[in-house]
C-alpha cells in the first residue's frame, strides 16, 4: 500500500489546512487535462480523500490489526481503487429479522439502510451528473446510478429510496478542491495577478469561468490591491432555489522585476510635487 503521506509530500503531522494545500497544488500539476498522468493523478486524489477525512485518517494511521471491517453488504465507488463502503444498520433491522421481515404490529417489512461517501468534483456540483456504485450484497454485487444534484453541498447527506429493493441509500457527498477555484457558499473565488502599474493606469484581462465560457474584466484607473471583482451569475447553482452564484476574482497585485524609466522619474517628480 502506498504511503499517502509521501504521496502528497506532507509531515505525519501536518494539518488539514496544509494537506489540502498540497493536494491542490500536485492535483494542478498532474491532472490529465493539463497532460499529466492519469494514475498519479489517482493516486494523489486516493490520498487526500483518506486523509481530508478525519475517520478514514484515524483508521489509516491506525490499522485495525484484524482486517475486514463490519459483516454486511457495501458498496464499490466508480473510482479507480475499489473503496469499499460497509451499509450500516439500525435497531429496525434486527427487530426487521424477529419478526420475520414484517413489523412487530404486522405491518410491512423494516428497510435495511446503507451508507456511503461520493467524492464529487466541482463540475459536477455546477453541471449535475450521474455517479456508478456497486452494491455488494448477499446475492451478489449490482449496479446502481445516483443522480448527483447540482449545487450539492460538502458534506450533504441525501436519501435515496428505491434505488435497492427494501432498502434505503444514504450518500455523504464530498467535493475535491480545484486548483483553480475555490468555493464560498455559492460563489467560487480565484486570485488573479496585476501588476501594481496597471492597477494605477487601468488594465482588462480575460478570465475563463468554471463553465468554460471567457470574460474580458475591466480593471479600472486606481484599483486597490487586494479588491474583489465581480462577473455575476457565473458560481454555482443552489440546492434550495434558483439561485446562482458570482465568480469572485481577487486581486493580487505584484511588483514588476523591470520598471521603464520614465514611469520611476514620472512617480519621483509627483513626489517632490
Amino acid at each position: 500500500m502506498s504511503d499517502h503521506y509521501k504521496t502528497l509530500g506532507v509531515d505525519r503531522n501536518a494539518s488539514p489546512d496544509e494537506i489540502k494545500k498540497a493536494y491542490r497544488r500536485l492535483a494542478g500539476q498532474h491532472h490529465p487535462d493539463k497532460g499529466g498522468d492519469t494514475a498519479t493523478f489517482q493516486k494523489i486524489q486516493q490520498a487526500y480523500e483518506t486523509l481530508s477525512d478525519n475517520q478514514k485518517k484515524q483508521e489509516y494511521d491506525n490499522p485495525n490489526p484484524f482486517g475486514g471491517g463490519m459483516p454486511g453488504g457495501g458498496f464499490h465507488h466508480g473510482f479507480p481503487g475499489g473503496f469499499q463502503f460497509n451499509s450500516t444498520f439500525d435497531i429496525n433491522d434486527i427487530v426487521g429479522q424477529m419478526f420475520g421481515g414484517r413489523g412487530p404490529f404486522g405491518g410491512g417489512g423494516f428497510q435495511q439502510q446503507y451508507r456511503t461517501t461520493v467524492w464529487v468534483s466541482l463540475e459536477q456540483v455546477l453541471n449535475g451528473g450521474e455517479q456508478v456504485l456497486q452494491m455488494q450484497g448477499p446475492n451478489g454485487p449490482s449496479t446502481i446510478k445516483v443522480d448527483i444534484p447540482k449545487g450539492v453541498e460538502n458534506g450533504a447527506t441525501l436519501r435515496y429510496d428505491n434505488l435497492i429493493p427494501n432498502g434505503i441509500l444514504l450518500i455523504e457527498y464530498r467535493v475535491h478542491p480545484h486548483a483553480m477555484y475555490e468555493r464560498i457558499g455559492p460563489h467560487l473565488q480565484s486570485s488573479k495577478r496585476i501588476s501594481v502599474l496597471d492597477l494605477i493606469v487601468g488594465t482588462e484581462f480575460e478570465f475563463t469561468t468554471l463553465s468554460g465560457k471567457t470574460f474580458t474584466v475591466q480593471v479600472k484607473p486606481g484599483t486597490q490591491p487586494d479588491s474583489t471583482l465581480r462577473i455575476a451569475g457565473q458560481g454555482l447553482p443552489s440546492m434550495d432555489g434558483p439561485m446562482i452564484g458570482d465568480q469572485l476574482i481577487l486581486i493580487k497585485p505584484y511588483i514588476p522585476d523591470k520598471i521603464d524609466k520614465q514611469i520611476t522619474d514620472c512617480i519621483l517628480r509627483s513626489r517632490v510635487q
